[in-house]
């Protein structure tokens, strides 16, 4: 039986206790996945784990998300999942985690893009029926209202050996150098294109393919109106020929 579900069927919220320390929002962000569709979607789209004490491997995946949160920095840190075995259960192996990180080819990860738009369709359906509404920025002291707000930016992530795909960076450091996109209405990661240290700032290519990836995960009924924010590392020059 896989180790995904039912977790957290008696689980309830309530004030006044004593002791507590920030890993206790782990339950709230798994649980978030769980109740939102998120990680059923994924192990519908992934293969199941095979074996004794097999795990879904979209469970997996989820499980290593909150572990991030919690501020995982390699697949050994799963093991901070173990602070929250009397909820969660004994947190999937490094093992586990590894063999469901390499069985993610191409075709595999457009499965869990398209996982991950159809349930933010869903919350952002959700989000819109609030009293409040939709979260519409304001730009300028003006209220965008109807328009979303997509940032484009790069980062750069050291490595502290000699990983696959790391190169040196153009701040004299080594490791990756990522563009990834943002919506900023909801402060969600939409895509993230993982290149090496000495990929450009300004690369066009990648900012047009990591753009497409991020409307892509937009619900249809919100691409009427985007907003494309980028700063001035992104900006390429515009050559035009008469």
């Amino acid at each position: 039986m896989s180790k995904s579900n039912g977790w957290d069927q008696r689980l309830v919220v309530a004030s006044g206790g004593k002791g507590l320390v920030g890993h206790a929002g782990a339950v709230l962000l798994r649980r978030c996945a769980d109740r939102t569709g998120l990680t059923g979607g994924l192990n519908k789209v992934l293969p199941r784990g095979k074996g004794p004490g097999w795990w879904d491997r979209g469970t997996v995946l989820v499980c290593l998300a909150v572990a991030i949160v919690l501020g995982a920095t390699s697949m050994s840190d799963i093991g901070l999942l173990a602070h929250q075995s009397l909820v969660f259960a004994e947190p999937p192996s490094q093992a586990t985690v590894r063999r469901a990180l390499a069985g993610l080819d191409e075709a595999g990860l457009r499965r869990v893009a398209k996982a991950r738009a159809k349930v933010r369709a869903r919350v952002w359906d959700l989000l819109a029926g609030r009293p409040q509404g939709f979260p519409w920025l304001a730009v300028a002291g003006k209220l965008l209202s109807g328009w979303v707000v997509i940032d484009l930016d790069a980062t750069l992530i050291t490595a502290h050996s000699d990983k696959q795909g790391a190169a040196a960076t153009f701040k004299r450091g080594f490791g990756f150098h990522p563009l990834g996109a943002w919506c900023a209405n909801t402060g969600e990661s939409l895509t993230m294109l993982l290149r090496p240290g000495n990929a450009g700032s300004n690369t066009i290519t990648d900012h047009i393919r990591v753009l497409g990836e991020a409307i892509v995960q937009l619900p249809v009924k919100y691409r009427r109106r985007i907003l494309v924010r980028v700063d001035g590392a992104g900006a390429e020059p515009v050559r035009i020929s008469v």
